[in-house]
């Protein structure tokens, strides 16, 4: 059947009981890479996040900045490191609420770390969000003392800044961000 069929339908949680998740169209699954359904992490990515703000969904992020689970996540959860021990738990708590249709081994494309060579999880964090018109206006006064070669690029680069809508200066550094 089309996956318009589905469209303002709802699903059980497989493993909170009593929580319920729209069923919601995203460009970005398609059937080329698997059954076209998947689950949605707004915290865990720009496509997931994208799709959630504009169905005005929560922003729940259930990983700390260690890659741990937080309290939020389930006393079953909580304090596991969600690449190791935590996807063990997740597995075991789907196969006991007779939620899990098949399990098999599948190696995952995670970025990596330049540095220590290990998976990063994107996740949503605090921000701080500054006045755009000032970060504006001292991004374009800061760039016409800059010597651009050719010098046409310069208008190219003002006109970027001019459109630009969203300015967070942010300093995490520690994890997931080499």
């Amino acid at each position: 059947f089309p996956g318009a069929d589905l469209a303002d339908g709802a699903c059980a949680h497989p493993t909170i009981p009593g929580k319920v998740s729209p069923l919601l169209p995203a460009n970005h699954v398609t059937m080329t890479k698997g059954t076209g359904l998947v689950h949605t992490a707004p915290a865990h990515g720009m496509e997931d996040y994208s799709v959630a703000s504009h169905h005005q969904l929560p922003m729940d992020c259930l990983v700390d900045e260690g890659g741990f689970f937080t309290e939020a996540a389930g006393p079953e959860l909580q304090k596991k490191n969600v690449l190791e021990e935590g996807n063990e738990a997740v597995i075991q708590m789907l196969q006991a609420a007779g939620s899990l249709l098949k399990e098999e081994k599948y190696v995952h494309s995670y970025p990596y770390d330049w540095r220590t060579k290990k998976p990063m999880i994107i996740r949503a964090s605090k921000q701080w969000f500054v006045n755009t018109a000032s970060i504006k206006a001292t991004a374009q006064e800061a760039l016409k003392k800059v010597k651009v070669i050719p010098t046409s690029a310069v208008n190219r680069m003002l006109e970027m800044l001019d459109r630009r809508t969203f300015w967070c200066i942010s300093r995490q550094r520690s994890w997931g961000v080499p």
